[in-house]
């Protein structure tokens, strides 16, 4: 079954000129909504390694464990194929020493997992040059982040394993029993792959989904000579949970019935169609929350568990 529920600091961090709370603020927010944990954000202006000494960390675990959030995730933000234009500059060791201290970080303030990206591909290298590049990243990177004890869990968001299949392949390449997909819905839904077939594919492999609903606003631009429109990428617009295109039911039951039994956040990570208030906010990570509980009750009915 379906774990703990997390809320994602980043849907409070105000980047999307949404209602901003500090990450002190955030922790008590995550609590009072009723969640049972929280996904960091590892950047400013939320959780930085830069900006958390060792007792800051001390104290933030503390309010997070006064807080009664028993699961953490910390959410950090790479793209090992970074301006592979120019070799003479070591991103690679750059984002690498990057995402030790991510681990090093959440061990520090009781996190399990290490969140993380694979890369955009980039014009300056084969693909193949670039798939091998992040395997043998990862591959560095989950064994030092084995040094202090947390998963790192590779989201399927940029381009380099991106696909289902492509996921289930790298996770299999870079083969350390401590690197896992976090392997959520949005993406597959994009791609038009069936949502139970993905899940099934990486559900007993995933450890942790994020979650966030939207539907698709066709965009057109105009041309002259032709007096017509031709179609454009739509827009994704973010609502409320359960109002989207994203059918989450057979995505979450996919995951429970290929044994999946990880945390799942959710997160508000572009604008909202009814704005960025903090009742706007609130009102959508109480939505989500709603969804789960129903989503459960649901799943334990068909069960036999409740009559």
């Amino acid at each position: 079954m379906i774990g703990a529920t997390l809320l994602h600091s980043v849907s409070y961090s105000g980047s999307w000129g949404q209602a901003f709370l500090t990450l002190d603020q955030f922790v008590d927010k995550a609590a009072e909504l009723g969640f049972h944990g929280l996904m960091l954000m590892a950047k400013r202006p939320h959780l930085s390694p830069l900006d958390y000494d060792a007792a800051a960390r001390a104290r933030l675990r503390e309010r997070i464990a006064s807080r009664n959030l028993s699961t953490v995730v910390l959410a950090g933000y790479n793209n090992l194929t970074a301006d592979l234009e120019h070799s003479e500059v070591p991103h690679r060791e750059i984002q690498v020493a990057y995402i030790t201290e991510l681990a090093r970080l959440a061990h520090d303030i009781g996190a399990q997992t290490v969140r993380i990206f694979t890369g955009y591909e980039h014009p300056a290298a084969s693909y193949t040059a670039q798939w091998n590049m992040v395997v043998s990243t990862l591959k560095e990177c989950a064994r030092r982040a084995g040094d202090f004890n947390v998963i790192l869990g590779v989201q399927n968001h940029h381009d380099i394993g991106v696909g289902y299949q492509a996921m289930y392949d790298l996770i299999h390449a870079v083969n350390e029993p401590n690197c896992r997909p976090l392997f959520d819905a949005w993406a597959p839904a994009l791609h038009g792959d069936d949502l139970t077939t993905a899940a099934s594919r990486l559900a007993s492999q995933a450890t942790h989904t994020t979650v966030a609903d939207y539907q698709l606003r066709p965009r057109y631009r105009y041309q002259p000579a032709l007096v017509n429109y031709t179609p454009e990428t739509p827009y994704v617009q973010a609502v409320p949970m359960g109002e989207g295109f994203i059918d989450y039911s057979s995505f979450f039951s996919a995951l429970e019935d290929g044994g999946f039994t990880g945390s799942i956040a959710y997160e508000m990570c572009s604008p909202l169609l009814d704005g960025g208030d903090l009742a706007t906010l609130d009102h959508y990570a109480r939505r989500f929350l709603d969804y789960m509980a129903a989503f459960r009750q649901s799943r334990h009915a068909m069960a036999g568990l409740i009559p």
